[in-house]
């Protein structure tokens, strides 16, 4: 598809991953839909990722920290395959009473709020409006 892509598997291998060959496969589809999503996401709060890593002072650093973005987003999703989609449970006698927590719920590729604020993605703005 031409989509430039801000991982690679090599680099889930790097932080000491093992992967089995269909997960390869897996990670490399993830990889390239966790990199447009991203795009999507910072074109959505008004940010070219890809000119803030070719910015010629912080686009290095930008360039990595989005690669921790990604690698941790697609273990993520390589993890809740793996494992069940709910991670915890408890139910009652009587009182009819039940507790269920989701791992991912809805989605298999996320992002985590403190991921994106640590690109600068997700920012608080503050404001007041005075009517008279």
């Amino acid at each position: 598809m031409g989509v430039t892509v801000y991982a690679t598997v090599a680099d889930i291998l790097a932080i000491g991953r093992t992967l089995t060959a269909q997960q390869q496969e897996a990670a490399e589809v993830l990889i390239e839909q966790a990199s447009a999503k991203l795009r999507v996401t910072a074109r959505n709060y008004h940010k070219d990722s890809d000119a803030l890593i070719a910015d010629g002072t912080a686009g290095a650093d930008f360039a990595l920290a989005v690669k921790a973005v990604i690698v941790n987003a697609v273990c993520r999703a390589l993890d809740s395959a793996n494992s069940a989609p709910v991670s915890s449970e408890s139910q009652s006698g009587l009182g009819y009473s039940a507790s269920v927590t989701y791992a991912a719920p809805g989605q298999d590729l996320y992002f985590l709020r403190n991921e994106l604020r640590d690109l600068g993605l997700r920012q608080q703005y503050y404001g007041a409006i005075e009517v008279y």
